[in-house]
């Protein structure tokens, strides 16, 4: 509704609407805003997408600019609004909800009002006067929603996916250096959560950091893919609407303004109604989410405790933990991290759903594909940041409780055995187990090996 409770009218092939004077949306916006009330998720909640489109309509007017299908008066201004929203301004005018109908097409629409009416005031003029500068025939020119909507959401995904790459690079640094702090701390390995050989805190620690950097690379990999654009096409791939040697132009002048490697893609059709590099994009999330959650639960189970758990580390306090348990504190942050990896893991199969439901030239489920990929990445992002930030970097090894594990694990005598012997080695597990002793007890009472001999060979095993 209008803050000054003004209104101006604005029409389209439906009739009049009513548009609250101040709103630089119009009509299109103003019927999507009462068809749509699904998440209460404006597109301005995905800032990369909202600067992803101003970038692709700014590359239309310099395209059809070079072309001289487009004033250069208009150029310049729709040149100006679009600068200014790809800088960070106005993005509260993208109103309409992430879950629509139409393919996109409401927030392309949305894009194309709030630009145009910024223009209009760059040339002097007031909101809603189009027949000095058009919503469709000038900023949309040459243009559909089913190429510009689906470069703008490959661009923002990019940009996005940038971010959570750079913080899980950061991630797997903080495991890392807790990989050397914790070098020399002996442990006791687990498999199916019985205890197997020896092993150090630091191998444990440092292998987080590469199960998280792995899938740097693994994102990294879907960026080519992403750089592949169908503007161009319009509607179906046919390139109907749009100006001889406005593909080109058009993404030559896109490269230059968002620095990424675009390429045209092979064939405009086949990538109107191709979603799968979101289905790949969502795969390698959902990897890269799991991965995350399994690191997550194994910090939950090293910490637990602190008396009848594990406890062989100990994670920063964040907050009390209950409100009935006096001092009970819990490990909230991977908490967090776990529920961010089944949200997105939940995710992959909407956008599966989605991707599977286009039908023949387009698919119109992409508005629910491109909020599900920017709303995880963002998600994965924060929570790789809180993780390293509030968790990882604070966590400390309780080194004597591990010591003492360590020497009385009966699978340590593992690392034993190629000095002392298979048949040995046996014995002295046997020995340890039926009496309770630990394994350095029993080899050092039976004259096997010194006990300084016998720790650095199980250190070494770690």
């Amino acid at each position: 509704m209008s803050g000054s409770g003004a209104f101006r009218t604005e029409s389209d092939s439906l009739g009049e609407v009513r548009v609250p004077a101040e709103a630089y949306w119009g009509a299109h916006t103003a019927r999507a805003l009462e068809n749509f009330r699904v998440s209460g998720v404006p597109v301005a909640a995905h800032p990369h997408l909202v600067r992803a489109l101003a970038q692709v309509k700014h590359a239309a007017a310099l395209a059809n600019g070079e072309l001289g299908v487009l004033a250069p008066p208009k150029v310049a201004a729709i040149s100006a609004a679009c600068r200014a929203i790809a800088g960070g301004r106005h993005h509260e005018q993208f109103r309409v909800d992430v879950v629509q109908g139409g393919a996109g097409t409401s927030t392309n629409m949305n894009a194309n009002e709030v630009i145009a009416n910024l223009a209009l005031e760059h040339l002097g003029r007031r909101r809603g006067q189009y027949e000095h500068l058009d919503p469709l025939d000038d900023v949309n020119r040459c243009q559909s929603t089913n190429d510009t909507y689906p470069t703008a959401l490959r661009i923002a995904v990019a940009a996005s996916l940038d971010e959570l790459r750079a913080e899980l690079t950061l991630l797997s640094g903080a495991f890392a250096a807790k990989g050397e702090e914790f070098a020399t701390v002996v442990k006791v390995g687990r498999t199916q959560l019985q205890d197997a050989v020896p092993m150090t805190l630091g191998r444990e620690f440092t292998a987080f950091g590469v199960t998280v950097a792995e899938d740097v690379e693994r994102l990294g990999e879907t960026l080519p893919l992403l750089a592949e654009t169908s503007l161009g096409a319009t509607a179906i791939g046919t390139g109907i609407a749009a100006e001889p040697g406005y593909a080109e132009a058009v993404v030559r002048h896109l490269r230059a303004l968002t620095g990424m490697p675009l390429t045209p893609a092979a064939d405009l059709v086949e990538a109107t109604s191709d979603t799968g590099v979101f289905l790949l994009v969502s795969g390698v999330l959902k990897r890269t989410a799991v991965k995350l959650s399994k690191v997550c639960s194994d910090l939950r189970l090293l910490a637990s405790g602190p008396r009848a758990g594990l406890a062989e580390i100990r994670l920063p306090a964040r907050q009390a933990g209950s409100s009935v348990m006096p001092g009970k504190v819990n490990p909230v942050i991977p908490e967090m991290v776990n529920q961010i990896a089944f949200a997105t893991a939940g995710a992959d199969v909407a956008i599966t759903m989605a991707a599977d439901n286009g039908q023949l030239q387009l698919n119109a489920f992409e508005p629910l594909i491109g909020h599900l990929l920017l709303q995880h990445i963002a998600w994965l992002t924060r929570g790789c940041e809180a993780l390293r930030t509030l968790c990882v970097e604070g966590v400390t090894a309780d080194e004597d409780r591990l010591a003492h594990s360590a020497d009385a694990a009966v699978g340590a005598v593992t690392a034993l055995a190629p000095r002392i012997g298979h048949e040995a080695a046996s014995a002295v597990a046997r020995e340890a187990l039926a009496t309770g002793a630990g394994v350095l007890e029993v080899v050092t009472r039976r004259g096997l090996l010194d006990p300084g001999t016998a720790r650095a060979l199980m250190a070494a095993a770690g």
